[in-house]
């Protein structure tokens, strides 16, 4: 089975490796990941957005290499009820088009690093210059800062993938008499 990943940061080739070891032991798992555009902002801030970026992720890491599956994870920021939320949204097609969907849990960014946002960084370089560290996002990421490394970034988008395999695990429920299994569009 080979997996394209959209995007050469070592968590989510790691995520999605152990994503699809859980959803398909006993395959024989060859991943690469392929930089690619996500075509949306360099930090989304909605989930609209974020899914859009991770279904570009999906489709351009499929078109590039001609894998199994196409996986695109994409992080955002989504403001709910006054809060400003960490998004993430993990898209997997496979080579005949299904598409499967899952997000990430849901963390309040902290005002301090919501204020370097507004200022134009991105979340990764906002906890890079908070925490005088380098590359946060390709480590334990703002879950792993936040949650005290009892989520990471790797595990968080662990779960998302796997959420996102649904309909490849269970083809039957995701049928097209049962509705669509790519929010109602053609991939």
């Amino acid at each position: 089975m080979r997996i394209a990943v959209g995007s050469k940061n070592p968590t989510k080739i790691e995520a999605a490796r152990q994503a699809f070891a859980a959803m398909f032991p006993g395959e024989t798992i060859d991943i690469m990941g392929i930089e690619v555009e996500s075509g949306v902002s360099a930090q989304p801030m909605s989930d609209e957005e974020t899914i859009h970026g991770g279904r570009n992720r999906a489709q351009n890491a499929l078109k590039k290499t001609g894998a199994d599956y196409g996986v695109g994870m994409e992080g955002g920021i989504q403001e709910l009820q006054g809060r400003i939320m960490s998004c993430g949204w993990m898209i997997v097609i496979n080579k005949d088009g299904r598409e499967g969907i899952g997000g990430n849990p849901k963390v309040e960014i902290a005002p301090k690093i919501m204020k370097l946002i507004r200022e134009g960084k991105e979340l990764g370089d906002a906890l890079d210059q908070f925490f005088n560290r380098k590359d946060v996002k390709k480590a334990e990421g703002y879950f792993g800062i936040i949650t005290k490394n009892n989520i990471t970034r790797t595990s968080g988008y662990r779960d998302g993938v796997i959420m996102a395999l649904a309909p490849f695990a269970h083809p039957d429920l995701f049928s097209a008499e049962g509705g669509s299994s790519s929010g109602g569009k053609e991939v």
